[in-house]
């Protein structure tokens, strides 16, 4: 049953937090300083009755969904909790097997990951064209300058987040932001008003000075974890840009919070927090198993006071009803309430793309449902069957190991019998003497009825495998078994097969996830970046920009971007979800040569833009740091440097070059 969470304060504060009132500047709506006074205005009352009710309606609906993920979450730990036997047999000897899971679906799941990290994360990650001619330069700029934010805030591995939980749980769930870092750095200042040409003549050094500025801007993508995840339930998980709402809840502190604050304009209020007195609202409590085998509590932090639960949430509102304003029409605000009680951040987004900016995979989805079955839930019955065959012919074997006497304790000393060893003597009892010994113990018969497991395990993973739409190649190894040698033909048959599955799967994402994280991160930089930043421009768009803006001059590829260059219309290029290896570059590589025989068709196609497109098909990303360059932009280029000049204007002692 999930938590519920009631508007009453009684029993989470104390009396200084009604009694003590701190100074704040609050947001203003058309010249009006909004009213957020924790415990004192009936506005901050109704905001966080608003956002917590809808808080607890979204929560009511997803962790129905907490049970299945938690036995994946099992499985993907590869842990199973030992019964009282099996705690007996460890406790004498631990170095006996005991009940595992066996790790397919762990091996399925890093083979997935494998495949989309290969499609999506080749530099540049997002790739963007101009919606017009003259937005082509622009569109360049922006590709390059969105990947540079992409390596400064390693975005690959939140994006490699985003889809592990989307296999796991069937959505994955991403919020982009905008990511400002100010910080102290120290710089060079001229101790006088002279230049600095001037102070060195003096005998003046320049003077280092701290000063605070903004050492990095720029996109940064944060992953929710869906346990957390507060999706509007009435739309499902591919149209969450359709929905009232969308929120997730953080586990932080005070400290981090009353940091926030001091740095970040947008928070208030939450000086008021260290009055509260561990107020939990239990919605974000660790409701996973991802730790269940190092058997760390759920709830091992719930000692520490400072700890908080913030639920963060997007709501696309009408001001008036929600007395911020006197507009009828939707606005999309964003309200962070923590510990179920105090506002700490209330403000509309104002964004231009005017969308939630929040982003959902669900490569498994239905089309209606908001957390639809993952790859890895279809396959748990199976999964749970192979760990049965497997730890069911452990069981048998870990008895069958040891030795299962019929014994007459008339006869035999049992006491020697329980205790062997290299060259122990088990003694006879005195009633046995001279009579033999074969009829005192006899060995059990033993009948193993599960040495078919193996064989009916390997029939499973196979179905596992067709299921999923991956096979052995696509794992790193080949087909075991058959009537004949593995052939050419059916090697590429059936890994093409397979891949052509997996990219339907990765196009999916990409038309889901990967195109509207791409426009965030375009529309973000554009809107909110504030400086003037440095680009590299070594690769494919190095010519294209050299041309525009003359970077041959330069001794380096690095080149200025400011803001107002990436004011232009552009699109998201989305990728097709194919593999590289998939493409056919055997085809391209049969064309080249047919039309470097055949002069007629080499005048129709260009055989280098072909050879350009066969090189990136099979994985070479800068083909243009292999071209030749030619003898006449060779010499420009020396002319350009002033290490040659022109015949005419040749002076004494100097080089000299016909132009």
């Amino acid at each position: 049953m999930p938590n519920i969470v009631n508007g009453s304060v009684e029993g989470y504060l104390d009396a200084g937090f009604l009694q003590t009132s701190y100074e704040y500047d609050y947001p203003t709506v058309e010249d009006r300083e909004l009213d957020l006074r924790p415990g004192k205005s009936k506005l901050h009352r109704k905001l966080v009755d608003e956002v917590m009710k809808k808080a607890r309606a979204s929560h009511s609906v997803i962790s129905n969904r907490f049970d299945s993920w938690r036995e994946i979450d099992k499985l993907l730990v590869t842990y199973i909790r030992p019964d009282e036997e099996e705690q007996k047999v460890k406790e004498t000897d631990d170095r006996r097997p005991t009940s595992i899971v066996f790790p397919y679906s762990y091996a399925v799941l890093e083979t997935l990951l494998t495949y989309l990290s290969d499609v999506f994360l080749d530099d540049p990650i997002f790739r963007y064209e101009g919606s017009s001619p003259e937005d082509t330069v622009g569109a360049i700029l922006l590709e390059l300058v969105v990947q540079k934010h992409c390596q400064k805030h390693k975005v690959g591995l939140a994006l490699h987040t985003q889809w592990r939980d989307a296999l796991a749980y069937g959505i994955g769930p991403v919020s982009p932001a905008w990511d400002v870092r100010t910080g102290t750095r120290r710089v060079l200042r001229q101790s006088g008003g002279f230049s600095g040409f001037a102070e060195r003549l003096m005998g003046r050094e320049p003077v280092a000075e701290e000063e605070i500025a903004v050492l990095f801007e720029g996109n940064v993508l944060r992953n929710i974890d869906p346990y957390n995840l507060l999706p509007d339930p009435s739309v499902s998980a591919h149209n969450i840009q359709k929905g009232e709402f969308i929120g997730w809840i953080e586990q932080t502190n005070l400290t981090g919070l009353l940091r926030q604050e001091a740095t970040d304009e947008d928070y208030f209020n939450c000086r008021y927090l260290k009055h509260l007195k561990g107020r939990r609202v239990d919605l974000g409590r660790n409701q996973s198993s991802r730790d269940i085998k190092h058997q760390i509590s759920p709830d091992a932090m719930s000692g520490n006071l400072d700890l908080l639960e913030v639920v963060h949430m997007y709501i696309d509102l009408i001001p008036r009803d929600w007395e911020l304003g006197s507009s009828e029409y939707p606005e999309k605000w964003l309200f962070s309430v923590a510990a179920g009680e105090v506002i700490v951040q209330a403000r509309p987004l104002n964004l231009n793309h005017g969308m939630f900016p929040v982003s959902i995979a669900a490569p498994d989805y239905d089309g209606y449902s908001i957390a639809p079955l993952s790859k890895l839930e279809t396959q748990y019955g199976l999964q749970h069957t192979l760990n049965f065959l497997f730890n069911s012919h452990v069981a048998n074997v870990r008895k069958a190991i040891n030795d299962m006497l019929i014994v007459d304790p008339y006869m035999i000393n049992i006491k020697d019998l329980q205790n062997p060893g290299p060259g122990k003597l088990i003694r006879m009892r005195r009633p046995a003497w001279g009579r033999g010994v074969r009829d005192a113990v006899m060995q059990l018969n033993i009948t193993d009825i599960t040495q078919q497991n193996i064989s009916s395990g390997s029939w499973i993973i196979n179905w596992m495998n067709n299921i999923v739409g991956i096979d052995e190649s696509l794992m790193g190894s080949m087909r075991q078994g058959g009537p004949e040698r593995l052939t050419k033909a059916e090697f590429q048959g059936t890994r093409q097969s397979a891949m052509t599955r997996l990219a339907h799967m990765a196009k999916v994402i990409s038309m889901q996830s990967m195109q509207d994280i791409g426009y965030f991160f375009g529309s973000h930089t554009q809107q909110l970046m504030s400086e003037d930043t440095y680009v590299n421009t070594i690769g494919e768009w190095e010519d294209r920009l050299k041309k525009e803006f003359g970077l041959a001059e330069q001794q380096d590829s690095r080149m200025k971007v400011r803001p107002e260059d990436l004011l232009i219309d552009f699109d998201v290029e989305i990728k097709d979800g194919a593999h590289p290896s998939t493409k056919s570059s055997d085809f391209w590589m049969a064309m080249i040569t047919l039309l470097m025989e055949n002069p007629e068709m080499n005048q129709i196609f260009d055989i280098r833009r072909i050879f350009k497109h066969a090189a990136r098909q099979n994985g070479a990303k800068n083909v243009s740091e292999f071209y030749r360059v030619q003898p006449d932009e060779q010499v420009m280029r020396e002319v350009e440097k002033g290490n040659l000049i022109p015949q005419q204007q040749q002076t004494a002692g100097g080089p000299s070059v016909s132009m």
